[in-house]
């Protein structure tokens, strides 16, 4: 799986936990949680989400250092 199909999974399922938002429209580098209004439970459940549909393991100590979409997709890229 490459980086344009990991992106592609990522905002599809940032768009499922924050519905009315553009995803696709955050920068690579900017904050998921505040662009788009995020809160904890939400982010809990968007990595619980990418793990389950990439069979990949996401610990939770690593969850509150993935803040971007960049950040995301470097960490998803070494783990697949």
């Amino acid at each position: 799986m490459n980086e344009s199909e990991l992106k592609e999974i990522v905002i599809a399922e940032l768009a499922k936990i924050a519905p009315g938002s553009d995803p696709g429209a955050v920068g690579g580098d900017e904050n998921l949680r505040e662009s788009l209004d995020i809160d904890s439970f939400d982010s809990l459940n968007f990595f619980i989400a990418i793990s389950e549909r990439l069979h990949v393991d996401i610990p939770e100590k690593d969850m509150g250092k993935l803040n971007t979409i960049n950040e995301i997709l470097d960490f998803l890229t070494a783990k697949v």
